[in-house]
């Protein structure tokens, strides 16, 4: 019984010296990573997807002679003249032009992420909905006969 004891004693306390390691080593690749970098006035590019339009993918980013690679992620219902670090606080959708056939809002710029090149304003169109006329006549339940 004492021999199963210590040898349940002896795997928990090499169990602890592990985990304790491992965060250990987490925590300090973290510190270096930074303590590398004396600069303070990094310029980042857009975020190239890997794939296509969108999706997971990389952004650059550069300060005097030093470039390093952040991983980021282009949703796949940006706008992309907007581009996908310039986000917009938009209004409601106004009246239907019938002349153009578009409905128009318009947007203030809430967040520019990495530094971007943002406009304050964007104005968006779209479509009109495409209006159903119902033929005027009874409805039936099938051929009459």
């Amino acid at each position: 019984m004492r021999g199963m004891l210590s040898v349940v004693l002896v795997v928990v306390v090499a169990l602890m010296m592990v985990t304790a390691e491992a965060g250990r080593g987490k925590k300090e690749r973290g510190k270096g990573a930074k303590a590398t970098s004396d600069c303070t006035e990094w310029t980042y590019g857009n975020c190239v997807p890997n794939n296509g339009d969108c999706g997971l993918g990389v952004r650059e980013g550069t300060c005097n002679d030093q470039t390093k690679k952040l991983k980021c992620k282009v949703p796949c219902n940006w706008k992309k003249e907007f581009g996908a670090d310039c986000k917009y606080k938009f209004g409601s959708w106004g009246e239907c032009d019938m002349t153009t056939g578009l409905k128009t809002r318009s947007g203030t710029l809430k967040k520019a992420l990495y530094n971007a090149q943002c406009q304050t304003t964007r104005s968006v169109t779209k479509p009109c909905p495409k209006t159903k006329t119902k033929a005027k006549g009874k409805k039936g339940k099938g051929k009459e006969h």
